[in-house]
């Protein structure tokens, strides 16, 4: 029988396939549905560090500026008149999840500043998350704040979280770093247990009606399968260099994208726009369809093909670098 099963932060998954951040995780009845078709974890939305500081008449002005910087397009949230899940319900909502379902529950905080807000990671581990997801991504406007500034940024928010929780947290980055092997191997040694690679961002647009700049939300796609290829080069060029579990996202579709994932070196495979655009029915047909190419192609467990295509495994490990600019 084809096991499917992995290890990810320290917790064991009964399969690789792991609905990433989105507005689904808001529902536990989609949470529910996820446990069901087949996913092995689950990340929560993101409680962002706006939320926690902004007192209540700040919300909007968070909820509708500056949407191109996060991950999670804050244009899918309700506007700040009916938005209901504060932080305080967000900590319940974690509660009631632990209590439902009998997969991993990964909460994720957004943010990027150190501050008074962290205090929540310990709250996200006291309502019973099995870990915790730091979607870190900051826009940088200022000519006169350097690279290295950021990266310090970047790891002093990571050291205060841990300082605050003992369950695994993994960082979730952008892959905007011009030395990226040493950022990771930096916030590896401030704490992560996990890298999730990569963010994915949404862009502003502007409006020529109403000459406005407008947040335009877009999920990847099957027909665009280069969104895959950059986490699959860097996790497989990262795999057995850091003492960190990886996890791929971005332009995961298919049972296909899944294997090369997994083959790259990823432990977990997360996806969250198939499901938005085809229901999150669809990951039992994914494990489905992993299972039986995993029995096709006589591979008997997830171990056995995870890393096998990485770099340090791959008969032409230049591939992964300069040689096809070169061809």
């Amino acid at each position: 029988m084809t096991d499917l099963s992995t290890t990810y932060l320290g917790l064991p998954l009964s399969n690789p396939l792991v609905p990433s951040a989105s507005p689904l995780g808001k529902s536990l009845d989609n949470l529910k549905r996820m446990e069901d078709s087949g996913a092995g974890a689950v990340v929560l939305h993101s409680l962002f560090e706006e939320q926690i500081n902004a007192e209540s008449h700040e919300l909007d002005y968070f909820l509708s500026q500056g949407t191109e910087s996060y991950a999670e397009a804050l244009s899918y949230f309700p506007e700040a008149s009916t938005y209901r899940l504060a932080p305080d319900e967000y900590l319940e909502h974690i509660r009631r999840a632990k209590r439902s379902l009998g997969i991993p529950v990964i909460g994720s905080l957004n943010g990027v500043s150190s501050g008074g807000w962290v205090k929540y990671a310990r709250h996200i581990q006291e309502a019973g998350a099995d870990a915790l997801e730091l979607n870190m991504y900051v826009i940088t406007t200022d000519p006169g704040l350097s690279g290295g500034a950021v990266e310090d940024m970047y790891t002093h928010l990571l050291i205060d979280i841990r300082r605050e929780v003992t369950i695994p947290v993994a960082v979730k980055l952008s892959p905007f770093f011009s030395a990226l092997p040493n950022m990771v191997q930096r916030l590896v040694d401030a704490g992560a247990d996990g890298l999730v690679l990569f963010n994915r961002f949404y862009q502003p647009d502007i409006d020529l009606e109403t000459l406005e700049v407008v947040p335009r939300p877009g999920l990847s796609i099957p027909a665009a399968p280069q969104a895959l290829r950059l986490p699959l080069r860097w996790i497989a060029i990262l795999y057995g260099r850091i003492a960190a579990d990886l996890a791929l996202t971005g332009g995961v579709h298919g049972a296909e994208d899944v294997l090369k994932g997994l083959m790259a070196g990823a432990a977990v495979v997360m996806t969250t726009s198939e499901l938005l655009a085809r229901g999150i029915d669809r990951l039992a047909a994914i494990r489905a369809d992993l299972v039986r190419w995993m029995e096709d192609h006589d591979y008997e467990s997830v171990n056995q093909m995870r890393g096998s295509m990485s770099q340090r495994s791959c008969p032409h490990p230049a591939a992964f670098e300069r040689a096809h600019y070169v061809r």
